[in-house]
């Protein structure tokens, strides 16, 4: 997951400092420095209004290549998000058990997820949409269509 690379360069091209980036994000310096140096995995939270200030796709930040949509829904709700990644989940015929299995965390973890009590973390959203080709920006509920990424 190279995201960090693509807030870096995201942030240089329209000239601000990582303070300034913090600021927007409501945090320190330091934490919005060891995002986009690596050392720390960005909270959906934070990457989300991340790409809302820029206007662009979480798809752009995760290097994923994708066909344009024509708006971005700002407004991101749990439930949305729980209700797109198990129908997700189902199309692809997975149980959460199989899923959590992919991802390394438990079908309780999924299960929060699906049901809207937890936002999804970071590093699970990337693998998922890398791994099945989906848009992270589909499962977050930003945009309708289209839901898959296009190949390389």
């Amino acid at each position: 997951m190279k995201y960090n690379i693509y807030l870096n360069s995201i942030r240089q091209a329209n000239h601000l400092t990582q303070q300034e980036i913090a600021n927007i994000l409501g945090i320190s310096r330091s934490v919005y420095t060891k995002y986009e140096n690596g050392y720390e995995l960005i909270p959906i939270k934070h990457l989300l209004a991340f790409c809302n200030y820029f206007n662009i796709r979480v798809d752009n930040v995760f290097g994923f290549s994708f066909n344009k949509s024509q708006s971005l829904n700002n407004n991101v709700d749990n439930k949305i998000i729980g209700q797109r990644l198990r129908d997700f989940r189902k199309e692809n015929k997975l149980t959460q058990e199989k899923l959590a299995n992919t991802l390394n965390t438990t079908d309780t973890v999924i299960s929060g997820y699906e049901s809207g009590r937890r936002l999804i973390a970071t590093p699970f959203l990337y693998q998922i949409c890398h791994q099945y080709h989906v848009s992270a920006d589909y499962l977050l509920g930003r945009i309708d269509e289209p839901k898959y990424l296009k190949e390389n």
